[in-house]
């Protein structure tokens, strides 16, 4: 098992990789960091946490979307990924918050 060392949305972060993961590993990273920057550029959230939990959601979104219908989720490569729109963005956070309430509020 390799040890990678990566960055999102500038912090550093030591990853465990199977051998032979590399490529698959960074091509992860670039999407999650490309997904979390298009969020934090947007201008509306502004908690690392924040922004992590909507770049994950965004991402399992867009995962879910190419799974045909019962079928297992098909990951698109890297470079298919889109970031999410500010509108869309808007939308996550204010559901977030509703299910979230009061107290887990991170902004």
């Amino acid at each position: 098992m390799k040890q990678l060392e990566v960055s999102l949305l500038g912090q550093v972060y030591v990853l465990a990789c199977p051998d032979g993961g590399e490529q698959l590993l960074q091509a992860a990273v670039q999407a999650v960091d490309r997904e979390m920057t298009a969020i934090r550029d947007a201008g509306k959230v502004k908690a690392r946490e924040r922004i992590a939990v909507l770049a994950a959601l965004n991402l399992a979104y867009q995962l879910a979307e190419r799974a045909p219908a019962g079928g297992p989720a098909v990951a698109a490569p890297a470079s298919a990924a889109e970031p999410a729109d500010a509108a869309g963005i808007d939308a996550l956070v204010r559901k977030l918050d509703a299910a979230l309430g009061d107290d887990g509020q991170l902004l």
